[in-house]
This record gives C-alpha cells, structure tokens and sequence, in this order.
C-alpha cells in the first residue's frame, strides 16, 4: 500500500476508536440508570401484586396505594421513549454500521474499532491464471 494510503487508515483507525471509547462511560452510567429503575419496577410490581387490595380496588386508587411501582413504570416507560435502549446499546450500533460500511472496501473492525483488512478476494473464479 501506498504509505498515504496507510497513514489514512491508521488516521480514520485512530478516530474511529476513539469515537467507540468515547461513548464507554455514558453507556456505563445509562446501564446504571436502566438497571436500577429496572429493579424497582420489579420490586414495585412483586408488592403490587401482592397486595390483596389489588384485586379489589379500582386501578387508579391501586397505583396510587404503591407509588414506588407506579414512579419505576413510569420512568422506565419515559425513558424507553426518550430512547434509552439507543444510549446503552450506542458503541455497538456504531461498530455494526462501521462493519456494513467497511465491507464494501473488504474491511471490517473489531468492537474498539480497530480495522480488520480482509484478504483481496479472488477475482478468477475458475482457477485460470490470465
């Protein structure tokens, strides 16, 4: 390869790494987010259920009787809506679309971003040397 060539991969090599470990701690504090409200819910929704009243009251007065339960389902719905499971997931979404882009140039990259060049295909399909 032309030594351009190689210092334009290592140059876009070194980006894009960077943009992978970039979004590390954001994703780590987003798991923390979602796993913590994920566990209230759940013990939330273990008391709700059973609440012997739960079955015997109006939906309303219900949820209202468990705030904890009625505050996690909300928030975890709020922030599935805001997009929650984009920022947790973010460093791999990037990877996937980076290894969709990169396979038309016979590259690929590894989850840090690190590129992975793929052997030339071989162009003689049947075995002829022209």
């Amino acid at each position: 390869m032309e030594p351009s060539a190689c210092e334009d991969l290592k140059a876009f090599e070194r980006r894009l790494t960077e943009v992978v470990s970039s979004y590390g701690p954001t994703t780590l504090r987003w798991r923390v987010v979602l796993a913590t409200i994920s566990i209230c819910t759940a013990i939330g929704a273990f008391y709700w259920l059973r609440d012997p009243r739960t079955s015997i009251v109006p939906l309303i007065e219900s949820l209202l009787l468990h705030p904890i339960f009625t505050i996690a389902t909300l928030m975890l719905v709020i922030l599935f809506v805001m997009g929650i499971h984009k920022l947790v997931f973010a460093p791999k979404i990037i990877t996937t679309r980076m290894r969709t882009v990169l396979s038309d140039f016979n590259m690929s990259c590894d989850d840090t971003g690190k590129l992975i060049l793929k052997p030339r295909p071989n162009n003689n399909l049947d075995g002829n040397i022209r």
